[in-house]
């Protein structure tokens, strides 16, 4: 199919229509890339009570296929007939008689499994055969992105995916639970129930960071779903160019919720009330429009909620219109055209600058951030002393062309532009990382599906800014979702149950109200913990003698050690990329700074100083969180090499 389309010309009656057709072709081409090493099918489900033959097979696979007849072989796994290859059990067999999964290695059938479902239970009800198929996909050693779960997807995650377009889900998800992979196959499968509504509407990921993006780049396009756009809350604020950093404190007032309200006021204390009259010369005669009326005229623009650019917008036709009524009451007959050309008359532009003046969300911000007096104005009884000295310092920050910008500084321009326009929505946005955000950049997130909805993925165990989410409720009332339904997934199929074991002794500390998680993980993995004088030293040596297995490997190391450890493995010739600097996400080996390490996954961690990583955050919590994660990267084993004491949960 895909060399099919690429033969195709695109021959049209005009260059706007064959511009539109190639587009429209090189998109199907994109739909249809896939690896030839990946199985476009993994099962099959057969219906009917003969033990010899099935009355009903379908094939279940990652894409719709179609013979030359139009007959399907292969059933998309996001169609509700496919459905029973993820819930169907011996207690609820859901119609199916047999349930097979197949093995492949390099796209080649390998093995099959068959579960007879349509008998009698022969365990527990409680009890879940093992499939040994299943448990070795899971285990399969990772190299290069994240790649999709459609063939390991289980109940409860199945229960996530195949929610409602317009329910938001919220997933607290404990590491290795495959929370962000159910997001990502979430937004693959509402692209397919609800494709004509969401390609209008369109669907956006949000991620943590760049390196991120790159990782889970390729899971959607690999389900054929090429429309969803991936970005980063950075990337949504490109509102000005960011080159400084937030000190700790006034990072924490402005990702604070009540700066909305500030800027709010700040905003809309630029109306003024009516000084004069306004005063129009039709002819020979002068129309007016008292003071009184045009406060009134505001005021109603006001009452009506609309943005502060549409309100500017507006009010010339308002003022036109008290115009064209005293003229009709003068007995003239004034039609459209009159009222717009009173409207576009100096006077009335005038008029409608002293009382309600063009803003700019930049200068606004700028403003608000290098006047004390005007922020202390703008946020009486919402900010203390101390917080507007840390948001605005004295002697105030160089302004205009010099002026130098934060992330958190681009987040409040994003909050004024909305208040100035609209934001448009988007049809669903997935949200991944959540518990690192603040609550202004939350709103900023919300304000991309406001009319739509969301699914919010995260752990509040891995929260690793001092902002970060400490209630999902409070979390999601700021993105605007405080009717989402939240998830919490507990039982882990990439985090070996020992390496997970040794983790969560941090959990007490970090997060005391989590439930702990669990590994569904048999077969368990290898944890060592090394004490060296010489760290680096006895990490590299672990690093080679891994590579003899197959499958990643990351080094994850305190940032400041990044130089020493990249200089190290080029020392002892191995092959390696730095994460954040080149992020080859092919190479087998990854230098990875502990604060990249999110979201990210190995088939062997060896983990560098945790003591370091724990210390290099202002907050002793937040470390801790921070060392949560880079502990539970590791899919088949970890090694911990330190010359520090532990920190002492561990």
């Amino acid at each position: 199919m895909r060399e099919r389309t690429a033969s195709m010309s695109a021959s049209a009656g005009d260059r706007l229509s064959g511009e539109y057709l190639k587009f429209t072709l090189y998109k199907r081409m994109k739909a249809l890339e896939d690896d030839p090493e990946v199985p476009l099918f993994f099962g099959r489900l057969d219906y009917g009570s003969s033990h010899e033959a099935a009355d009903e097979r379908f094939y279940i696979g990652r894409r719709h296929v179609t013979d030359e007849r139009g007959e399907p072989m292969i059933i998309d796994w996001r169609a509700p007939i496919s459905r029973p290859f993820y819930r169907a059990s011996r207690t609820d067999p859901m119609g199916l008689r047999l349930r097979r999964r197949f093995g492949f290695q390099h796209g080649v059938v390998t093995a099959f499994e068959d579960e007879e479902l349509g008998t009698a239970p022969s365990t527990a009800p409680s009890e879940t055969p093992h499939s040994a198929i299943l448990a070795a996909e899971i285990e399969r050693p990772r190299l290069g992105p994240m790649r999709d779960i459609v063939a390991t997807i289980q109940p409860e995650q199945d229960d996530i995916v195949r929610g409602d377009v317009t329910t938001s889900v919220c997933v607290q998800g404990a590491p290795g639970t495959g929370k962000t992979a159910v997001g990502l196959h979430r937004a693959a499968y509402l692209l397919y129930a609800h494709r004509d509504r969401l390609s209008r509407q369109g669907v956006l990921v949000v991620g943590p960071n760049a390196s991120f993006l790159r990782y889970i780049g390729d899971v959607l396009p690999a389900l054929g779903e090429i429309d969803a756009r991936q970005t980063t809350v950075e990337e949504l604020v490109a509102h000005v160019p960011v080159t400084a950093a937030d000190d700790l404190l006034t990072a924490r007032v402005k990702g604070d919720a009540r700066m909305a309200e500030v800027i709010h006021r700040a905003l809309w204390s630029s109306i003024r009330p009516a000084a004069d009259a306004l005063v129009v010369p039709s002819g020979a005669r002068r129309w007016r429009v008292p003071a009184y009326q045009a406060d009134e005229i505001v005021a109603q623009l006001r009452d009506r909620g609309v943005r502060y650019a549409a309100g500017r917008a507006m009010l010339p036709q308002r003022l036109a219109s008290a115009i064209l009524v005293k003229m009709e009451l003068s007995g003239d007959s004034p039609d459209d055209r009159v009222q717009n050309s009173v409207a576009r008359s100096r006077p009335v532009k005038q008029y409608v600058d002293a009382l309600w003046p063009a803003m700019d969300a930049r200068r606004l911000v700028r403003r608000l951030l290098s006047e004390p007096a005007f922020l202390a104005e703008s946020s009486a009884g919402l900010l203390t002393d101390a917080e507007r000295a840390a948001v605005a310092p004295v002697p105030a920050r160089a302004g205009g062309a010099r002026a130098k910008w934060s992330l958190h500084d681009a987040v409040l321009v994003d909050e004024a532009r909305d208040l100035l326009e609209r934001t448009p929505s988007l049809g669903h946005v997935v949200l991944d990382e959540a518990q690192d955000l603040s609550p202004m950049m939350l709103r900023c997130v919300g304000r991309h599906c406001s009319t739509g909805s969301a699914t919010v993925l995260g752990d509040v165990a891995q929260a690793t800014t001092p902002w970060g989410v400490k209630r999902w409720d409070n979390a999601l009332a700021h993105l605007g979702k405080d009717d989402a339904h939240i998830e919490e997934l507990t039982l882990g199929f990439r985090v070996p149950g020992d390496v997970i074991d040794y983790a969560t002794r941090l959990l007490p500390v970090i997060a005391p109200g989590l439930s702990r998680p669990t590994s569904a993980r048999r077969a368990t993995g290898e944890l060592q913990i090394v004490p060296h004088g010489r760290p680096l030293d006895a990490a590299t040596e672990a690093v080679q003698k891994s590579l003899v297995e197959p499958g990643s490997i990351g080094l994850i190391v305190p940032d400041g050690l990044v130089r020493q450890a990249d200089a190290q493995l080029t020392r002892a010739q191995v092959d390696h990329s730095v994460l954040g600097r080149e992020d080859d996400i092919e190479a087998r080996v990854d230098v990875v700074p502990a604060t990249l390490a999110k979201g990210l996954e190995f088939d062997t961690v060896v983990l560098v100083e945790p003591a370091d990583i724990a210390a290099a955050e202002a907050d002793p919590l937040t470390g801790l969180r921070r060392l949560y994660v880079c502990l539970t990267r590791a899919v088949t084993s970890l090694v911990v090499v330190h010359a520090k004491p532990l920190p002492a949960p561990l």
